[in-house]
């Protein structure tokens, strides 16, 4: 496991920047009393020299290619900041900041009106724990991606009786539309496309620190809402019954506070759930790899050579779509386990300098930092398209290619050409990010068994009678894993087997599950 200075983000005490993420443990201890310098945003440094262009676009251009949305209003077609806007809801209410509520809210509704078709195992909880209420008086912070799947999440949470409020926790990833109907529907939500990184950290102080307000449960993606109440809200934070996190950065910190003595309350790792590595890393990632780059390049990938940097599940997920669609494809690794499993799937595993110089396409899904460096990227042949599959913003060195020799060309949204003196090019996508959310959409499906994971784990954490769990990091239970998979099962109208009483005896087991010790690999 790398130290805690290879994890993402910069202290909310800290201004300017790209949205680097830098490990709690690491903070100082008074950066919560620092007031965040006015940031800018990150394009302007770069429009002001002669080395930045931006090649102009037709709306419908800039439309078709809006993230994870099919109406384009996504993009940031208002001018005026949302944070110096006045704006109110049918019911009177002004508790959110979001791009523009008047506007969006009803294609926002729509959109998750679609998701919800599509989400069967988290509507199915909604339907089933509704009137048990059993998140009655729980006020949850969450600091998540804002889109139509997500919303489907938050929405059940209310209906489970939680009062929640709502960050973003990626600048580039938010459906405009969809934060625009939460806001209507009277949640507290603070998130809009293109958030500078003032922005980010404000919206997240926004939602833990309100007007007479105590949240007691935290739903992280990344980590940035632990990471800013423990700092700058410690005497708060103490009074948190739970966390429930879902990326490696989250949980990478979350292990790192707790070796170090600093978690003070229990937390749920539900990244590394069977339901969640499988279905979200795994099968997620396998279909949005390919939406996101078809999407924001009309790449062709018959007969493209590709390199994917890590094959842990996401890099699993990619490589098996790429290669399904005709491309040659390479992988990185650090794990001889992780190699052996390439290996046998039929994939050459080597070393990035070994083919970087002949790939069309680049793919980071390692999670660590630095992986593609300057260095790299002045190897690539002219046209390489380079994107991030990994939840930090780490991977592909960016500030790298922020230098006066090269020039910035955008192109569309979320795509960049990085210009050599020599006219060489590469096709940048979200500046690093992850490029499923920023560049396209993801599976409903996939999500609702994510969500329906994270809301077990917050009803199990919130629920919990004093001394079950202690301050450190848990895995969910396993049977909670299995209830997951069976709300999902009726969508394919799977029939389980069920053991005999014989059999149950045989084996060991319990005839309701859980039918897998912890230690079993899927």
């Amino acid at each position: 496991m790398n130290n805690l200075a290879d994890s993402v983000v910069i202290d909310p005490g800290f201004g300017g920047g790209d949205k680097q993420q830098q490990a709690v443990a690491t903070q100082p201890q008074d950066a919560s009393v620092v007031v965040p310098p006015p940031a800018t945003k990150q394009s302007s440094a770069l429009k002001k020299t002669s080395r930045y262009r931006s090649r102009s676009l037709s709306a419908s251009s800039t439309d078709s290619f809006s993230s994870a949305s099919y109406t384009g209003s996504s993009e940031d077609g208002d001018d005026v900041p949302p944070r110096e806007k006045v704006q109110k809801n049918s019911k009177g209410s002004s508790d959110f900041c979001v791009r523009n509520l008047g506007a969006q809210h009803a294609f926002g509704r729509r959109e998750i009106e679609i998701a919800e078709q599509e989400m069967p195992g988290i509507m199915a909880l909604r339907k089933r724990a509704a009137e048990d209420k059993p998140l009655k008086d729980a006020k949850i912070v969450g600091c998540t991606h804002i889109n139509a799947q997500t919303a489907v999440l938050i929405e059940t949470l209310a209906e489970l009786g939680a009062s929640v409020r709502w960050a973003a926790c990626n600048i580039y990833s938010t459906q405009n539309e969809v934060a625009a109907a939460l806001a209507e529907s009277g949640i507290p939500i603070f998130a809009w496309r293109g958030e500078t990184e003032e922005d980010f950290w404000w919206c997240i102080d926004r939602c833990v620190n309100a007007e007479n307000w105590q949240p007691n449960m935290i739903l992280d993606d990344g980590g940035d809402a632990t990471h800013l109440m423990l700092k700058k809200y410690p005497t708060m934070f103490k009074l948190v019954k739970g966390i429930v996190e879902e990326s490696v950065t989250g949980v990478h910190r979350l292990y790192q506070l707790s070796k170090a003595g600093k978690l003070t309350v229990p937390a749920m790792n539900v990244n590394d759930s069977v339901t969640k590595t499988k279905f979200d890393n795994l099968y997620s990632c396998k279909e949005s790899i390919l939406d996101s780059l078809k999407r924001s390049t009309d790449v062709m990938f018959g007969g493209k050579q590709v390199v994917v940097c890590g094959y842990g599940d996401v890099g699993k997920g990619c490589a098996q779509a790429l290669k399904g669609q005709g491309c040659i494809v390479y992988i990185t690794e650090i794990d001889p386990i992780c190699a052996l499993q390439a290996s046998m799937d039929g994939f050459r595993v080597v070393k990035l300098n070994e083919v970087i110089r002949n790939v069309d396409i680049v793919v980071t899904a390692t999670g660590n930092k630095n992986v593609v460096v300057r260095e790299h990227m002045d190897k690539m042949k002219s046209g390489c398209i380079v994107c991030n599959m990994g939840h930090s913003n780490t991977e592909i060195d960016v500030n790298g290619l922020r230098t006066p020799d090269l020039t910035w060309e955008k192109v569309r949204s979320q795509v960049d050409h990085i210009i050599w003196p020599e006219g060489k090019y590469i096709i940048l996508l979200a500046e690093g990010r992850l490029v499923n959310l920023s560049c396209s959409s993801i599976p409903s499906f996939a999500v609702s068994i994510t969500s329906a994971t994270q809301a077990l784990a917050l009803i199990e954490l919130f629920n919990a009678p004093p001394g079950r769990y202690k301050s450190d990091v848990y895995l969910l239970p396993k049977k909670m894993d299995e209830y997951v998979a069976s709300l999902h099962l009726p969508t394919f109208d799977a029939h389980l087997t069920e053991l005999s009483d014989e059999q149950a005896k045989y084996m060991g087991l319990n005839k309701a599950g859980p039918f897998k010790p912890n230690y079993y690999r899927y």
